[in-house]
């Protein structure tokens, strides 16, 4: 498996689009399809920040088959969301499958993980509370 560092991630793929426009947050805006939230890219993972704010993030993910992150913890619960394919997360060593349509929990403080079983898309909710 290839895993990238969980705290590189987002300084090495920090998604969005750049634009022109100073004021442009790169915030979701309007109706998109969840699947045209970020591209795969062969070998990698990639991710899209979509709402960042004081409360909580709400990120996309697409990872290329066999890419993962690395083991890490997050100080708040999280809510990943399969998108497309398939991916096995880990809590505390624990594997789940997850598959597009599916929700699974991240609990604070709980080590985990993500590998990708093909290649998979997920959103990833947390709220700072």
């Amino acid at each position: 498996m290839n895993s990238i560092p969980a705290a590189w991630y987002v300084y090495l793929h920090g998604g969005g689009e750049m634009t022109a426009d100073p004021t442009d947050t790169g915030e979701l805006r309007g109706v998109m399809p969840q699947l045209d939230l970020v591209a795969y890219q062969p070998d990698a993972v990639v991710s899209r920040t979509l709402i960042k704010k004081p409360a909580g993030t709400v990120t996309a993910f697409a990872f290329d088959a066999g890419e993962g992150l690395s083991e890490h913890t997050a100080p708040y619960d999280a809510l990943v969301l399969g998108v497309d394919g398939q991916a096995e997360i880990s809590i505390a060593s624990s594997p789940h499958r997850v598959s597009a349509g599916q929700l699974l929990k991240l609990p604070a403080g709980r080590p985990h993980a993500v590998k990708a079983i093909t290649r998979f898309k997920m959103l990833l909710i947390m709220i700072r509370a």
